[in-house]
């Protein structure tokens, strides 16, 4: 699908009949299907209607069960926000009092259904004609139309006054060879987004709300300090960050200037950031604690150290030890059994030893790779488990062995 005349002729009765005969379609027998389609259809109408096919299969890890019903381009299915996310930030504008929003580089239209569901009325702009078409069949599939209004135009150039808010989805992709973008076209310089973050903040300020979404890696030096920015993780995944701007009210929704916060999806535990120092570092204690990603990104990790009354193994590595376990959703619990130097026929030894035969093994600091040594521990059949930590305590390479606190129930 490359083209806007092919994308309304998947809408017409011919495209709809063919994406419903490739619901269930099996990615490996493309070929074949698209010798036996084009006996009866256009070759370029199969084309478009395998890809979307294609596409709509991508997009179920976002978007779930939904997906089968929608429509994306190559970019929308990479760079659209993970549905469980979406909720979450149309929630807590909905919160904030919004009712009305301006969606500046909207893409496929992710959020605009979020935002829609939850009760706002959205202008989704994008200068992209084609993602503005998937956006309105999106919006008719869902039956959200009546609350969204999809506008193909230049953002910098959209009259947002009058709207109580605006979310600025700034487009992170890009060739290789683009300034600030990493292998892969992932760009990671803020100033090489389009719009630029630059642009993002200065449209955000002269809103009552805002919200930008922006990449979890960004330098917080790069975040302005008349915003909280908010981390959020989805299943352990860190899926991306958000600026949010406007005036504080009451409930926990509001968001503190200068603030750095982390949420955890699905539960929505939230985090904000108290402006500690970091903790101590201090010897390995019984508890092992590994912060979410989305506690690290945000610089939280001192606030879960003052949570489980807990210290750092070393002033470098985000895991944190304590001598007694303290529940908490912004860290998972491990119990700690043995504390080695580094070694690895010591460490091969150990398991053979105790029977086990399924290890995990994480790393953080270590520059040993968990594949190439699992193929040395040449583990047996034992059905006994361990989690193996590979790190630095104290600056020296260290190996932790232990159990989920879970397993300890």
């Amino acid at each position: 699908m490359n083209d806007l005349d092919t994308f309304s002729d998947l809408l017409a009765p011919e495209g709809q009949a063919l994406l419903d005969e490739l619901r269930d379609h099996d990615p490996s027998d493309e070929l074949a299907a698209a010798t036996r389609l084009r006996r009866d259809h256009p070759a370029a109408l199969v084309s478009a209607a395998l890809g979307q096919a294609q596409l709509r299969q991508r997009a179920a890890a976002k978007f779930g069960a939904e997906a089968g019903r929608m429509y994306f381009t190559p970019n929308g299915v990479e760079q659209s926000t993970r549905a469980a996310v979406a909720a979450h930030r149309a929630a807590r504008l909905a919160a904030l009092g919004v009712r009305t929003l301006a969606d500046l580089c909207c893409g496929i239209g992710g959020d605009a259904l979020a935002l829609a569901r939850a009760g706002i009325r959205v202008l989704a702009v994008d200068r992209d004609p084609l993602a503005c078409a998937a956006a309105r069949a999106n919006a008719e599939a869902l039956g959200l139309a009546e609350l969204i209004e999809v506008r193909c135009a230049d953002v910098t150039e959209v009259d947002t006054a009058g709207y109580d808010a605006v979310f600025v989805d700034p487009a992170r992709r890009g060739k290789a060879t683009t300034k600030g973008a990493a292998r892969g076209g992932r760009i990671f310089d803020p100033e090489a987004y389009s719009p630029p973050l630059s642009w993002a903040v200065e449209a955000a300020r002269t809103a009552p709300c805002a919200a930008l979404k922006i990449a979890p890696g960004v330098p917080h030096e790069a975040l302005p300090e008349d915003a909280e920015t908010e981390w959020i993780s989805d299943g352990g995944d860190v899926k991306e960050a958000v600026v949010w701007f406007g005036a504080a009210r009451d409930g926990a929704a509001r968001p503190t200037p200068g603030g750095r916060r982390a949420t955890l999806l699905p539960a929505g535990d939230s985090l904000l950031g108290a402006g500690l120092p970091d903790p101590e570092p201090g010897p390995v204690g019984d508890w092992l604690y590994e912060p979410d990603g989305a506690v690290i990104r945000a610089h939280l990790v001192a606030d879960v150290a003052r949570q489980i009354d807990g210290r750092l193994i070393d002033p470098t590595i985000a895991y944190l030890t304590a001598d007694r376990l303290t529940e908490t959703p912004y860290a998972t619990a491990y119990a700690i059994t043995d504390v080695l130097p580094f070694h690895v026929k010591k460490l091969k030894a150990l398991l053979r030893e105790r029977e086990v035969g399924i290890a995990v093994i994480k790393k953080r600091g270590s520059a040993v790779e968990p594949e190439e040594l699992r193929k040395k521990l040449k583990l047996g059949g034992g059905r006994k488990s361990c989690t193996i930590f590979l790190t630095r305590v104290d600056g020296a390479p260290t190996m932790l062995l232990g159990h989920p606190a879970a397993d300890e129930s």
